[in-house]
């Protein structure tokens, strides 16, 4: 059977070339981009790689799939203070991959860019020898010196998280476990949230305007909650101090504390939550968990900085506990 697969420029000019409306882009016509940041505002770059069968399923929507890796890139961004400018694509197809595939693909790709307001730059295609890989690289901007980084936090501060915790890693629970769901009690809504928080993370950027005015220390949460807390304690040679009772969790988790307690505790430090971990300082704590809610996106306290430099110190209504759920998602 003849493959009727477009060959590499032409997929470019049918797939990714209307992706490309930033000027710097160059149409996809040569073999970089071409990009100035604006006057008084500092470029900020991140990367991420996701593989089939680790951050996602093979057999995954095209349009999620899609949507994953470049709002994962989109959550380091927003952690920064950083606003989303492009981003540059890596794409590495298996060998049975369809041109209805790679267009749904490149549906999901066109549906976030308008989202979130932000273009295709450029990239490559090659032929994977191990199934599908994706690679994004995106690019934001922040105003100059004001981008946050984990090494800011100081003793006394206090430490905020959005959304909810946890649902994500129990989503990957239920979708490697048809058990799952029944053994921890949960409804049809719940069990939908979960398998939504895992598949489609929301990165939080409309949080990066009010992290570069108030956050002293920021990063999103993708190894887990402590284990994110313990690399921000590091960078910033303090302490962390956090209260369990106060971390958000869904209904979903919430339901799991109760019928799989040693479940909901690995999932709580589980990762891919794609939240934003920030420290503030106290004085304008209030202010800022007052402009979140008011941009659609609130945040909860659930500690505060110490001086015990480098120590995560758990506590539940005023006892200390400790986690017997590891250390968070490891990479290797």
């Amino acid at each position: 059977m003849a493959d009727d697969r477009p060959g590499e420029f032409e997929l470019i000019r049918t797939y990714f070339a209307p992706l490309a409306k930033d000027p710097g882009s160059l149409g996809l016509t040569d073999d970089a981009a071409v990009l100035s940041p604006r006057p008084g505002y500092d470029l900020v770059l991140t990367k991420d790689v996701l593989a089939s069968g680790v951050h996602f399923f093979a057999h995954d929507a095209p349009e999620a799939i899609a949507a994953k890796a470049l709002r994962v890139n989109l959550s380091d961004l927003a952690a920064k203070g950083a606003r989303p400018r492009g981003y540059l694509l890596g794409l590495a197809l298996p060998s049975d991959w369809t041109a209805n595939w790679l267009g749904r693909f490149c549906s999901g790709l066109t549906a976030d860019q308008s989202a979130y307001n932000v273009q295709l730059l450029g990239g490559d295609t090659i032929r994977s020898g191990s199934g599908l890989q994706i690679s994004i690289t995106a690019i934001g901007e922040a105003e100059a010196g004001k981008t946050v980084r984990r090494s800011g936090a100081n003793a006394g501060d206090l430490v905020f998280v959005s959304g909810t915790i946890g649902d994500a890693a129990a989503g990957l629970k239920a979708r490697l476990d048809h058990s799952f769901c029944g053994n921890a009690s949960l409804d049809g809504a719940e069990e939908r949230h979960i398998l939504d928080r895992y598949l489609l993370p929301r990165p939080r950027t409309a949080l990066s305007g009010l992290l570069t005015r108030y956050a002293t220390a920021a990063m999103d949460v993708s190894d887990g909650l402590f284990a994110d807390c313990s690399h921000m304690a590091r960078a910033s040679g303090v302490g962390f101090e956090i209260e369990m009772s106060s971390v958000p969790i869904s209904s979903a988790l919430q339901r799991m504390k109760k019928t799989v307690p040693d479940v909901f505790a690995q999932c709580l430090n589980g990762g891919d939550d794609y939240e934003i971990l920030a420290s503030v300082p106290s004085a304008v704590a209030s202010e800022f968990a007052e402009k979140a809610a008011e941009s659609g996106c609130p945040v909860t306290a659930i500690g505060v900085v110490t001086s015990s430099a480098g120590k995560v110190k758990l506590i539940e209504n005023g006892r200390p506990m400790k986690l017997e759920s590891g250390s968070g998602f490891r990479h290797f």
